[in-house]
């Protein structure tokens, strides 16, 4: 199950228990659309191990997330474990690759 990410609850998670998966999207983002099946699966298949969240960048204070992050080109995935960036994928990818970060993060 996928996180909808927000100023109020970013800190709490990517310092939770669990390592943090966010992707930076945006509605008009063609290749975002792309890859979020792939997310929602990950999602599915990672639950319980792995938070996964998607950051909408053009809703509330989410832009404040994307400057601090410097996002700069959607879509963006960030994976967090202790509270840091520990890996970073800019563009669309196969599922494979993606998994390929989510299974180096745990």
């Amino acid at each position: 199950m996928e996180v909808k990410i927000t100023t109020e609850n970013l800190e709490s998670l990517k310092n939770g228990d669990k390592p943090l998966v966010v992707d930076f999207w945006a509605t008009w983002c063609g290749p975002c659309r792309m890859i979020a099946p792939y997310i929602e699966q990950l999602a599915e298949e990672y639950d319980g191990r792995i938070v996964v969240g998607k950051c909408d960048i053009e809703e509330g204070d989410n832009d404040d997330i994307a400057m601090e992050y410097g996002i700069r080109n959607i879509p963006t995935i960030l994976f967090f474990k202790g509270g840091q960036v520990v890996d970073k994928m800019v563009g669309a990818a196969t599922k494979a690759k993606i998994q390929e970060k989510f299974e180096k993060l745990l």
